[in-house]
């Protein structure tokens, strides 16, 4: 029998009713046996502050690295703000990379995915996620790219997502699974 991994998903976007996390929750759903999709909240991360990072660090940034650490691999989820990464977002890729020397990210297995009402589906945020990640030693999957745009269209009158783009984010689940398999040290 395989082995089960853990995926933290972070979403980029805070609302509850977000397109992003309902689109993090149908991956959940669509995901192979192999797969256990967790969402990591990000929410309650204070800044990124050195000043009250060490010993003492918030309750939230030791509980934030503590589900990182424990997680085989990493699934982003997000929108695009500005054409890049929605703050909360970038700062809790700050939170789990930190301190230095100490990413609770480095060497895993990961995936980005972006979702925007917008025609170019999160392509800034996506690229510039990317880029930090490359940095952070994060084994990006590159192929099938995931850019969801005009998101709106993608849902039916239940909110629940159409068959077209259950059917792409099928394909893009079961390739993560088959990367997080060859790719993830154990």
């Amino acid at each position: 029998m395989s082995k089960v991994h853990t995926i933290a998903v972070l979403v980029g976007s805070l609302r509850k009713a977000s397109i992003n996390r309902k689109i993090a929750h149908t991956l959940a759903e669509l995901a192979p046996p192999s797969l256990n999709l967790k969402i990591v909240e990000i929410g309650d991360l204070p800044l990124y502050n050195e000043d009250i990072d060490g010993d003492d660090a918030p309750a939230a940034y030791t509980r934030f690295r503590q589900e990182l650490a424990a997680a085989d691999g990493l699934l982003f989820v997000t929108p695009e703000y500005n054409r890049s990464v929605p703050g909360a977002l970038k700062n809790a890729i700050d939170v789990g990379s930190r301190p230095y020397g100490q990413s609770k990210m480095s060497g895993k297995p990961g995936a980005v995915i972006s979702a925007s009402p917008g025609a170019i589906g999160g392509f800034g945020a996506n690229h510039h996620l990317r880029q930090s990640l490359v940095f952070l030693d994060v084994a990006c999957l590159q192929q099938p790219e995931s850019y969801l745009g005009n998101i709106s269209a993608s849902f039916d009158e239940n909110g629940q997502v159409n068959e077209r783009t259950k059917a792409f984010l099928q394909t893009f689940i079961d390739t993560f699974a088959v990367w997080v398999q060859t790719t993830r040290k154990f």
